[in-house]
């Protein structure tokens, strides 16, 4: 299983913002997105084969046995918000292991990877482009459904406007992931437009509950995020919908390993 990265950090997106987990990224995925944040993981993957038990024991050691010193300091320290303190200061540790990509549903070794981290009771996060299906353990299926804002443009790859276009959108996986999994869907929204399609994508899927569902703002500079959320947040106050501000942005930037 090709993996471009293991780090320890501060859930930054979605439901579990402000927790402490273990990052796994692999490296390669079935799309191409035009604001791909991690091309090292996409367009231009790197990284290295690890087994399952490789990986495991990296996380390991990313966690113990030094847990209960790393979590009086992430949560004494002002980089991080009251939210980040509040979920890291719990008398019982639960470690959260994400697993996220590129696209970590391309590979099988998932399956018996999951399953090993169930059995160490570890919380599990997938996060995926819900175009890939594998029957893995997982405790919160992140999904970020792709909207047309994603495709690149034929002068960046005329292959892959094409290939993503054809991919990007998977209702059956969707289906399947949604009756099997505790899951969140999280738009990235570039344009006021984009909110339109994110209505005439969940129409598809009338059982999807609206706070289940994130519209999180596209760009990799806080000044960009927080321009976008002057109209972004209202938008999802008067709709029914969760914001989700990308708060590792807010944090660390835009830099690996966070």
């Amino acid at each position: 299983m090709r993996i471009a990265e293991i780090f320890r950090s501060i859930q930054g997106e979605g439901r579990l913002t402000g927790v402490d987990s273990v990052f796994i990224r692999t490296s390669g995925c079935n799309l191409r997105c035009r604001y791909c944040d991690t091309p090292y993981a996409s367009w231009s993957p790197e990284g290295e084969d690890l087994s399952a038990s490789e990986i495991q024991e990296k996380v390991s050691e990313l966690f113990f046995p030094s847990v209960a010193a790393d979590a009086v300091e992430i949560n004494s320290s002002d980089t991080f918000s009251e939210e980040a303190a509040e979920k890291n200061s719990s008398d019982t540790f639960f470690a959260h292991v994400v697993l996220t990509g590129g696209e970590p549903m391309l590979f099988a070794e998932l399956i018996p990877l999951t399953a090993a981290l169930r059995e160490r009771e570890y919380h599990i996060t997938i996060e995926t482009a819900g175009t890939l299906y594998l029957p893995v353990a997982c405790d919160l299926m992140s999904i970020s459904p792709k909207l047309s804002n994603s495709t690149p443009p034929p002068e960046l790859d005329p292959h892959w406007t094409w290939r993503h276009t054809l991919n990007r959108h998977a209702p059956e996986v969707i289906r399947r992931l949604l009756a099997e999994y505790d899951c969140q869907l999280k738009f990235v929204v570039d344009c006021p437009d984009d909110c339109r399609e994110v209505e005439e994508y969940l129409a598809e899927f009338p059982e999807v509950e609206r706070r289940r569902v994130m519209l999180m703002p596209q760009g990799v500079e806080a000044e960009v995020l927080t321009e976008k959320a002057v109209w972004l947040e209202p938008y999802c106050a008067d709709h029914g919908f969760t914001f989700c501000p990308r708060r590792q942005i807010e944090w660390f930037g835009a830099q690996r390993g966070t």
